[in-house]
């Protein structure tokens, strides 16, 4: 499988124990297989790394974009990760998570319609690197420097994204 990671330096030998412990599969090296929506994604001067993970004899997840998924996602933001694998492949929580979260635990939204907002715009997919010996199976393959990048095609991505939260939202409170 090839995979992507966008820094702001070339990463040859990953480490899974840097960045947040509560992100959505816990703590991990994140990649996505999507290189359009890497490139999309980076900042100004970044570097996107690319690499490929031998997936053989490693214990895979794979999430489809469902309630397990979602129930995934809440506990590893309340840092209670209770899957274990080498790997997990899913789809990327939107923007909007942790206003959802929020509202969930404040009791103003129910769980199901929390999962309705998280399925609005676009799906795209999240790999996270668990173990080590995940990490010892990703072997590097080059990276590439962005210079410049060009925010219209995802400028217009959240303004269509927001558009649809919103009239989701509205749609709720309007029963």
């Amino acid at each position: 499988m090839i995979l992507y990671h966008t820094s702001d330096r070339e990463i040859v030998s990953p480490d899974i124990h840097h960045g947040r412990k509560n992100a959505d599969f816990g703590w991990g090296f994140y990649l996505t297989p999507d290189r359009d929506f890497t490139f999309r994604w980076a900042r100004e001067n970044a570097v996107v790394n690319e690499y490929e993970l031998d997936e053989a004899g490693l214990d895979i997840h794979r999430f489809p974009r469902d309630v397990s998924w979602f129930q995934y996602i809440f506990h590893n933001r309340r840092l209670q990760d209770g899957l274990t694998a080498d790997v997990i492949i899913g789809p990327i929580a939107n923007d909007t998570i942790f206003d959802t979260f929020g509202i969930i635990t404040s009791g103003y939204l129910k769980p199901e319609d929390a999962l309705k907002l998280l399925f609005i715009g676009p799906e795209y997919t999240q790999v996270a690197i668990k173990t080590e010996k995940a990490v010892k199976q990703l072997r590097f393959i080059r990276s590439e420097k962005i210079e410049r990048m060009d925010r219209e095609a995802l400028k217009m991505e959240q303004n269509e994204y927001q558009e649809e939260f919103a009239a989701a939202i509205e749609k709720m409170y309007n029963k």
